[in-house]
């Protein structure tokens, strides 16, 4: 039997509420990728352009520091890797994360909660910081719409065929 991750990134709370209801459908373990310096809400203001989070995504080489490298990604087969869409891509501290592990051989099923967005240019980006690992598409959901997906997470969790 595989074992199984639910690793997320959460700035407000609503990808964490996502990510707590994909590991209860799928049975796997939740690890929450932390910054090491905590983002403030002026950190996330996307209208100011020397936020924290502006700044860093306009900073290609950008790779904010973790708050621990805890994640127990050797013992898992499979990851379900979620993140809040930031500016039609995922934050810079994923790829931090992604490339402070060896996931070679394993799959990365990604998650993304959003204002409506979708994973945008995620794939694009993401599978340099993995080689050797494959990385599916997987769930996107409204931010708004979180609380009732429950049902909608469990059918996409049965229809991936990865058990």
């Amino acid at each position: 039997m595989s074992k199984t991750l639910v690793a997320f990134f959460s700035a407000s709370g609503t990808t964490k509420h996502a990510a707590e209801k994909l590991a209860a459908a799928a049975g796997g373990d939740l690890y929450e990728i932390r910054p090491a310096v905590p983002y403030t809400s002026a950190d996330l203001n996307w209208q100011d352009r020397r936020s924290r989070s502006s700044l860093e995504r306009s900073d290609p080489s950008s790779r904010p520091e973790l708050a621990d490298k805890g994640a127990e990604i050797a013992a898992c087969d499979r990851i379900f890797l979620g993140f809040p869409i930031w500016w039609y891509t995922a934050p810079a501290i994923i790829r931090t994360f992604l490339e402070g592990y060896d996931f070679a051989g394993k799959t990365i099923v990604l998650f993304a909660t959003s204002g409506g967005s979708g994973f945008g240019r995620s794939l694009d980006k993401l599978p340099d910081s993995v080689p050797g690992a494959t990385i599916l598409e997987g769930f996107h959901v409204s931010g708004s719409s979180v609380d009732g997906a429950s049902e909608e997470i469990a059918a996409w969790i049965d229809g991936l065929g990865l058990a």
